[in-house]
């Protein structure tokens, strides 16, 4: 299917609009330019979220920001922005995590971890790991039932959830209940099909991802990685449910393809939705093209509720 024409019109406005690509920016202006769209890009949405902090193994204090469910001892979604390990924030992805907590009724805890080229790999990944481990431990005390959470992100966001339930299955930690995953990014190298036929023109440029990834990596050993490309993992069973979403137009496609296999494979549960005429990014488009973003969101709301909803059994708890 051809490109939305939502979609087609607003690449055409960012190819005219001169603004010099991320790549070409320091980080701290990527940063700002970032933020700036991002206000622009995502229809508002009245936020009633707090903000608490925890101590990371470091002594770091990480922020997080609490979206309150509606139920007594609410299900929760651990949620982790994108961004390229550079850019991103608690506000950039605000609207998306509020309409999330609104559509399911369940509490959403965002993460601040820490960026590149400040913070190389794997700071994002512990960070991931610690504010996962001090929710199973002090959720009960915020009114959270830790026996019902879910992990997700979009694109090294997603990353960051899955490889978090990788983690958790090999630490023996209480593994979430699902994980839910925005076009993630799986693969050591960028050198799919897909990768090459979206390199320019849709969003996410393949420059544009090569700079992020540079800052982030101390080196590219570590692309093997699994907690960089967890497709570089050696195991795959027995990890939690996953519920996949990716872009037609988007050079991410073909390693979302291949990890939804991977995951299959193992016989994972994995859902795979590929929503047509849609670029990289496209859930936090809710400016540009509402039908698509109010879609993607509704069916992980969908999917939160058939995970979370259930109480454990005593067999399960």
């Amino acid at each position: 299917m051809s490109l939305h024409p939502d979609i087609a019109a607003f690449l055409d406005l960012v190819a005219d609009s001169g603004n010099p690509p991320f790549h070409s920016l320091s980080p701290q202006q990527a940063r700002a330019a970032y933020e700036a769209s991002s206000q622009m890009l995502d229809e508002p949405i009245s936020n009633d979220a707090t903000s608490l902090s925890i101590t990371c193994r470091d002594g770091h204090r990480l922020e997080l920001r609490h979206y309150q469910g509606e139920q007594a001892l609410s299900p929760t979604l651990l949620y982790f922005h994108g961004g390229g390990y550079l850019l991103g924030s608690l506000d950039s992805h605000d609207s998306l995590c509020q309409s999330i907590a609104q559509a399911t009724g369940y509490t959403v805890l965002a993460v601040d971890y820490r960026l590149a080229p400040e913070h190389k790999f794997p700071t994002a990944f512990h960070d991931a790991e610690d504010a996962y481990c001090w929710l199973l431990k002090h959720g009960e005390e915020m009114g959270i039932d830790t026996s019902r959470i879910a992990v997700g992100g979009d694109s090294v966001g997603g990353t960051l959830a899955t490889a978090l339930c990788m983690s958790a299955r090999d630490n023996g930690w209480h593994l979430p209940r699902c994980q839910f995953l925005l076009y993630p990014c799986t693969s050591a190298w960028q050198d799919s099909e897909s990768h090459r036929r979206y390199a320019q023109g849709y969003l996410l440029e393949a420059d544009t991802l090569q700079w992020m990834f540079g800052h982030y990596l101390n080196s590219d050993e570590e692309r093997h990685d699994w907690r960089f490309a967890p497709l570089e993992a050696a195991e795959f069973k027995n990890l939690p449910p996953a519920f996949i979403a990716l872009a037609e137009h988007d050079p991410l496609i073909d390693e979302g393809i291949a990890y939804v296999n991977r995951l299959q494979e193992a016989n994972v549960d994995t859902q795979l939705t590929i929503y047509p005429g849609m670029v990289h990014d496209f859930a936090r488009l809710g400016s540009i093209t509402p039908d698509a973003a109010n879609q993607v969101r509704a069916d992980i709301a969908k999917e939160l509720q058939q995970h979370l909803s259930k109480h454990p059994s005593p067999v399960d708890a």
